[in-house]
């Protein structure tokens, strides 16, 4: 267990969070949403470290990042100069690594000291919530040969993590359709977008996870929205990590492009 003094960190329980991301145009935009995001970050306890489940780090295993120094990572083309001039400094912290990999019997968590570092799911996030990038980051990847329950249950695993100073955030996006957006500036939100993320908004609102996990595909919308699992696996960190002391706030609700949901909320 994670045995250091706090320090200037807070000694309460961390809250978990669900940001989606959206496009990487939103790490340099100033907007509604980054705004909110802003504001959350101003609010929130601060954490010891930040533990990160991005929707842009898909393995066959589960790794977490171990180096001190975790580059930034530019995973994305097509894009301005500006996006890939970004480098957010944060630190990682091999020890807090090392004890989330020993808190989980399993499955075995493998030590990652140079391939990923930061990708945008996480620091174009993370430079709106926390711009300073003073608090260690660790990643933790999405093992994409598992199902739905397997990744809830690594939530469940990684909740007593939450009283040791540690901020759990998914990052993704509920509606995730990259074929059907439409770049227009305020483009107007697909129906099915829209229904689906109701249904999400509802499901989330009655704590009703057997349903986001095993019914969020039963219906056109849902499959339009959740064309592949990368996006929404993130989702099921956040759930599993929550208990039912948990307050539910939406941070943010918006659909841009069309076809991508921005909803973000915390469980504190």
């Amino acid at each position: 267990m994670l045995n250091q003094s706090l320090g200037e960190f807070s000694s309460e329980r961390m809250p978990v969070l669900f940001i989606g991301h959206g496009s990487p145009m939103n790490a340099i935009a100033t907007n509604a949403y980054t705004m909110a995001l802003a504001k959350m970050g101003q609010e929130l306890p601060r954490p010891r470290a930040i533990l990160v489940i991005s929707a842009h780090w898909m393995t066959d295993g589960t790794f977490i990042t171990e180096m001190s120094r975790p580059k930034t990572i530019h995973d994305f083309y097509g894009f301005p100069r500006e996006l890939y001039d970004i480098q957010y400094a944060a630190p990682g912290d091999p020890q807090i690594a090392r004890m989330i990999r020993d808190s989980v019997d399993a499955p075995t968590i493998q030590p990652d000291l140079e391939v990923w570092g930061l990708d945008h799911g996480t620091w174009s996030v993370l430079r709106h919530l926390y711009p300073k990038a003073d608090i260690p980051v660790l990643q933790l990847s999405l093992n994409m040969k598992q199902g739905s329950q397997w990744h809830f249950e690594m939530g469940e695993k990684l909740a007593p993590l939450r009283e040791q100073g540690i901020l759990i955030m998914g990052s993704g996006n509920l509606v995730h359709n990259l074929s059907t957006m439409r770049w227009t500036p305020n483009a107007k939100p697909y129906a099915w977008a829209i229904e689906f993320d109701d249904w999400l908004k509802t499901k989330l609102q009655d704590k009703d996870f057997t349903s986001l996990i095993n019914k969020f595909h039963e219906t056109e919308s849902g499959r339009l929205s959740v064309p592949s699992m990368e996006h929404y696996f993130p989702l099921y960190y956040v759930l599993g990590a929550s208990n039912h002391m948990d307050e539910l706030t939406f941070e943010y609700e918006e659909i841009q492009n069309g076809s991508i949901s921005m909803r973000s909320f915390s469980f504190r």
